[in-house]
């Protein structure tokens, strides 16, 4: 059961996942998010008022992404820092909205997309990236699109490297049903693997020419 006491700040994404009505809904880096696949923009865009009365009576903060394809709905993470109580009311709330109103819900399609951006352990590179992309800090290390739309970052320090090195790669967030699948999907594509000694939490994997990625579930399953 989710713990919806006053003084429960956030729950864990099994607790989230535990709740009644959230089957539609998987948990990646920007927030708790389902995609419904919708036949037209005004199809999608149908969602956005019942989404949007659940948002309010449940107290959530919502991001509402609307395509001629789908409509992707979110929870994002960062205004608690964790997954809000409310979330699994709200997130049942619109998937009963969906179903009336024929947009069928694809966890397949849900993913959220993270930049690495590793610097020398005497170099704070984040100044510059906030004032080039116009991004706002989160917490120490961190870095968020303010609307939500492009890659958070995060800058990660290497002791011993070489200075003047900047360095990244890409974290892909992706439900835990489908991690394996991806990693397989990169792999038939040419890809190698680097790491799977903490699978299924995350593979590490290098592109032909030795990119860096990391296909990541862990959020997805956290406790």
């Amino acid at each position: 059961m989710v713990d919806m006491t006053e003084d429960a700040q956030t729950i864990s994404s099994k607790q989230f996942h535990d709740a009644a009505g959230v089957a539609d809904w998987r948990v990646v880096s920007s927030g708790v998010q389902a995609v419904f696949r919708a036949s037209s923009l005004r199809h999608a865009a149908s969602l956005v008022e019942p989404a949007s009365a659940a948002a309010e009576e449940h107290g959530i903060l919502p991001d509402i992404d609307v395509r001629p394809e789908a409509v992707v709905v979110r929870v994002p993470l960062w205004a608690t820092g964790g997954i809000a109580p409310a979330a699994p009311l709200f997130a049942a709330a619109v998937s009963q909205a969906a179903g009336r109103l024929g947009l069928r819900a694809d966890p397949t399609a849900v993913q959220s997309l993270s930049i690495y951006v590793a610097q020398h352990s005497e170099a704070d590179v984040r100044p510059f990236f906030l004032a080039v992309l116009g991004y706002d800090p989160v917490g120490e290390t961190d870095a968020v699109d303010p609307l939500r739309i492009a890659p958070d970052l995060a800058f990660n320090p290497l002791t011993g490297d070489r200075p003047k090195r900047g360095r990244t790669h890409l974290d892909v967030f992706v439900p835990a049903s489908d991690a394996q699948g991806r990693v397989d999907a990169a792999l038939a594509a040419g890809g190698r693997l680097v790491d799977d000694s903490q699978a299924p939490a995350y593979w590490s994997i290098a592109s032909p020419d030795n990119h860096g990625v990391d296909i990541a579930s862990w959020l997805d399953t956290d406790g």
